[in-house]
């Protein structure tokens, strides 16, 4: 896949599921963290989208089960 192509994918998904919000905090607080500082931002962007949505099924799948 090619970069810009997966910035539009995650871009896609993160404005259709109404995350951006959360997405740009993890991305705000993976820079300071030594873990994650020398990643591409590709990389970051993949790991910050696989948690706020992680976050967001996690949480539909609590509320469902209530």
């Amino acid at each position: 896949m090619a970069w810009e192509d997966a910035f539009w994918e995650i871009h896609k998904e993160i404005t259709e599921l109404k995350l951006k919000k959360q997405f740009d905090a993890q991305l705000e607080k993976m820079k300071f963290q030594d873990h994650h500082k020398f990643h591409d931002t590709r990389d970051q962007w993949q790991y910050a989208r696989n948690k706020v949505v992680k976050e967001y099924h996690e949480k539909k799948r609590k509320k469902a089960g209530k």
